[in-house]
């Protein structure tokens, strides 16, 4: 049996459509690529490794013999320089795209708790009325006690006429 593609195994979407079909799949891949680069960009590894590659380029084109040095630190390091702002350009509206897919989510979410919430406010309702419910149906229900009383009454009344009651002799024949 031939196995089935990754996304045919989805539930979120109709069976048989390519991911590339779906509208909306190449922007939400898109979306999950920059923002795993924006996760990426805020761990102090990648400053740490940023940090080491200044440094590295630096230090070569200051120490470097002439003829292998491509970047002047005469002229400021400008090769480094527009680097890091490219980087820096690149950096800033990938981190706007994953905290705009952060406030998408977080808007699901809500939403989620919201209807959970309801949800739960609609049981425990439910479930104080039939508290209620039972409650008074406990009130109506005759106790222990009076039903003792109500069998004394009777066995004492039972038992009145039979002592008072005259005793037939059976006749005979």
């Amino acid at each position: 049996m031939a196995r089935a593609n990754r996304h045919d195994e989805r539930w979120d979407s109709p069976k048989g459509l390519s991911a590339l079909s779906r509208p909306g799949a190449r922007r939400d891949n898109f979306g999950r690529f920059t923002e795993s680069i924006a996760r990426g960009m805020g761990t102090p590894w990648f400053l740490v490794g940023l940090t080491i590659f200044a440094i590295v380029w630096i230090t070569f084109n200051s120490f470097a013999p002439e003829p292998w040095r491509f970047d002047s630190a005469a002229i400021g390091f400008t090769a480094l320089t527009l680097i890091l702002s490219m980087q820096a350009s690149y950096a800033a509206p990938m981190i706007l795209l994953a905290q705009n897919r952060q406030d998408d989510r977080d808007r699901v979410q809500f939403e989620q708790d919201r209807i959970r919430a309801e949800r739960n406010l609609a049981d425990t309702e439910y479930l104080a009325r039939e508290i209620v419910a039972l409650r008074l149906a406990m009130n109506d229900m005759a106790s222990k006690e009076f039903i003792r009383q109500e069998l004394r009454a009777l066995l004492e009344e039972i038992e009145k006429p039979a002592d008072k009651a005259p005793s037939k002799k059976p006749a005979s024949k």
